[in-house]
């Protein structure tokens, strides 16, 4: 007799999560396990078990009640929570909320639908006094990202995406009818479509093809998509842009300052291609200064709800990645009106000191200008007149590649203006200013953008002197405005005070390299701070310091609500020096004409909520430029992986080894499993790893040799070999 075959018996997935979002829709309602089937379309035996046996699940976890025989209600809602989403590369979740002080550790089984950086409804289960909550996600409320980067394996009728964001545990489905021409292997840009209750994975559709993985522009253009950040901009704009009228009319100077007769010249970087700040120098018949900051008056541009100002908007920020700009507005206005080039009338917006030698502000003046710049300079020209005290640029660092000889009144400004830059430096160290000068790592690229080298940029007076001059009109046009009463909605840059707990950590770091903190107060966490800086510039643990102390450090972000400046010491501070770059510069300038003629204060709302757009892009921003230097750096080791390296440990985890090469600052890791002499435990409070039998130990800080083992540029990982200390392999 032949068998009959059995049903088979599904699965359903994030069953718990659609059982409670059916409860969820009418709480009042009473539901027996029948309501709940139909609600999610069961019909079959295994189906309705399974809802069955989730029911009494849920029922014994407190999570939902049964108020009469077979009938379920949602309990009431103190266990939830609504937050984002942080998941980890390891998988487990994190929930932040307002409503408790400690984040919601999320299981990788309970994670449901969430994807990282999503708005959650997070259910908590009851715990102990002292355990760190812990729930389940119940449902998205608001997705962070529809669009993802990833590599596409195509099947015959299907394919999957695997995402390159470690962060994002699931892999995209894609149906054969929205593979869109992508091929076996290649990096694309998936779009989120959906996700059915009863599939694993979400539902995508490939939006573009970014091409095969490795390729340079290929990764370079992941970067950007992965964080929404566009690499060209739509048509429509750069034609808007094309058709701005640039002519300087004689009606239009009438209505501004007009500077183009005082001496004014920029300083900028070598290889700058826009200058959107200059100064000017004018020694008054009363011994005293005015100096004035001259910035491009792109507002003069922009019009207020233009596409062009949509664009601009929108994106928030130029992003700067190792190769290349990507720019917040059109090179028609970026690199050529609103540039400061020297030779040519230029629209400013500016900032205008009377200053004595003390560097004490005696008057102030904000307002539109017309300048004329004399001279364009680079750092290292400034630099050298400021070392040598001298007018004669040699060839080697002249920007014409000739020796060139420098008007004696910008040289005599150069090195006044570099005694009060030194002055006002000194004054906001005394006052508790930070002083972070943390090293950056450049690249020195062929014609093909490969690195052939890498290069350190730091900073020297010629650039702290336009860095004080810069703070200074920052500072004053904030409090211009922000001491005005009744108070005037305006956009500020703001930074909190350290976490305790960070810098608690950060002293237990230190120490072990022989550095104290001194934790007591608020001018002692400063000064402490600053000797530490100072005390570590030039060693090999330098870079990893000063990586940990900017982390300790709270993240400054744009807001209408004015809480001062801890880094900088500033009781006002905003951003008003560089609009070609960022948008909350813009809006500066538009609110301090808006009052500078009269206006009413305009909506707090409405800018705050700017304000905050504009930092979350410049955090993806920031993200997307240090993706592109990791890159870089693991395309640099990727030719280097017969030598071996001297490298300083910057991290120890209970899976691997982090160490920073000294000679060109690339981080790789050496996992635990791959040393060989021994099986290594993770001790965590002495930021070391330990072997079993041997005893070696491996610490934070320590100087080792390491090896590349493998250099993935599609995955952006290095991973080294160990050689061993440095003093048992130098012995």
């Amino acid at each position: 007799m032949k068998k009959k075959n059995k049903p088979t018996k599904t699965k359903l997935l994030n069953l718990s999560q659609s059982v409670v979002n059916v409860l969820k829709k009418d709480a009042n309602k009473t539901f027996n396990y029948k309501q709940v089937c139909a609600a999610l379309g069961i019909t079959d035996t295994s189906g309705r078990n399974q809802v069955i046996k989730k029911l009494h699940s849920l029922k014994s976890t407190g999570k939902i009640e049964e108020v009469d025989r077979g009938g379920y209600k949602l309990v009431k809602a103190i266990d939830y929570y609504t937050g984002r989403i942080d998941i980890s590369s390891r998988g487990t979740g994190y929930v932040i909320t307002e409503e408790l002080e400690e984040d919601i550790m999320i299981p990788r089984r309970a994670l449901g639908q969430a994807l990282n950086g999503d708005r959650v409804e997070v259910y908590v289960y009851h715990r102990r006094r002292g355990q760190q909550p812990e729930g389940e996600i119940t449902r998205v409320i608001e997705r962070k990202r529809t669009e993802f980067v990833g590599t596409i394996e195509v099947h015959d009728k299907f394919a999957f995406v695997k995402v390159s964001d470690p962060k994002v545990q699931k892999d995209f489905f894609i149906p054969g009818s929205k593979i869109n021409g992508a091929k076996d292997g290649q990096v694309v840009l998936v779009e989120f479509t959906d996700w059915n209750d009863k599939q694993d994975s979400p539902t995508g559709s490939v939006k573009s093809i970014l091409g095969d993985p490795g390729e340079h522009n290929t990764e370079i253009h992941a970067i950007l998509a992965q964080y929404g950040l566009p690499y060209e901009f739509p048509v429509e704009v750069e034609q808007y842009a094309d058709s701005i009228n640039t002519t300087i009319t004689a009606d239009e100077i009438t209505k501004r300052r007009d500077m183009r007769d005082v001496l004014t010249y920029t300083i900028d970087p070598a290889d700058a291609k826009d200058f959107d700040d200059a100064l000017s120098f004018k020694k008054l018949e009363n011994g005293n200064y005015e100096i004035g900051i001259h910035i491009a008056d792109v507002s003069h541009y922009l019009p207020v709800d233009s596409i062009l100002d949509e664009e601009a908007y929108n994106r928030a920020t130029s992003v700067y990645l190792v190769d290349r700009v990507v720019p917040m507005l059109p090179e028609v206005l970026s690199n050529g009106v609103c540039s400061l080039n020297p030779h040519e009338d230029k629209l400013c917006f500016s900032a205008v000191f009377e200053m004595d030698n003390d560097c004490k502000v005696l008057k102030q003046w904000f307002g539109r200008t017309v300048i004329h710049s004399d001279q364009r300079f680079a750092y290292e020209e400034a630099q050298h007149i400021i070392e040598t005290g001298e007018g004669i640029i040699p060839e080697d660092i002249s920007l014409s590649r000739k020796r060139t000889t420098i008007n004696p009144d910008i040289v005599e400004a150069t090195l006044t203006l570099d005694r009060l830059a030194k002055k006002m430096r000194n004054q906001r160290m005394e006052d508790g200013a930070l002083s972070f000068d943390k090293t950056e790592v450049k690249f020195n690229l062929n014609e093909s953008a490969e690195p052939v080298g890498v290069y350190f940029k730091t900073s020297k007076d010629a650039n702290k002197l336009i860095e004080e001059f810069m703070l200074l009109a920052n500072r004053k046009v904030a409090a211009f405005i922000g001491k005005r009463e009744p108070k005037q909605t305006f956009v500020y840059r703001i930074h909190d005070e350290p976490n305790d707990e960070k810098l608690g950590a950060l002293a237990n770091v230190v120490v072990k390299f022989g550095h104290k903190l001194d934790l007591r107060d608020r001018s002692t966490v400063t000064k402490s701070l600053n000797k530490l800086l100072e005390d570590v510039k030039g060693s090999k643990e330098q870079n990893m310091v000063d990586t940990l102390a900017i982390r300790t450090m709270s993240k400054a972000v744009y807001s209408t609500q004015n809480i001062g400046h801890y880094g900088l010491a500033f009781d006002y501070y905003s951003h008003f020096t560089s609009p070609i770059r960022r948008y909350p510069d813009v809006m500066v300038h538009r609110l301090l004409q808006h009052y500078l003629d009269g206006g009413k204060s305009v909506s707090e709302g409405a800018y705050e909520e700017k304000c905050s757009h504009s930092t979350d892009m410049e955090i993806l921003a920031s993200q997307a430029e240090r993706d592109s230097i990791k890159y870089m750096q693991i395309k640099f080791m990727k030719d280097h992986d017969d030598e071996q390296f001297l490298g300083v440990i910057s991290g120890v985890t209970d899976w691997g080894i982090y160490v920073e090469i000294i000679a060109n600052k690339c981080e790789g890791m050496v996992r635990l499993g791959d040393l060989d002499d021994d099986s290594y435990e993770y001790v965590d409070d002495q930021f070391a790893v330990v072997g079993r039998k041997t005893k070696n130990t491996y610490t934070l800080g320590d100087e080792v040799y390491v090896k590349v083992k493998n250099a993935d540029l599609v995955k952006k990982h290095l991973d080294f070999w160990m050689v061993g200390s440095r003093a048992a392999v130098e012995q």
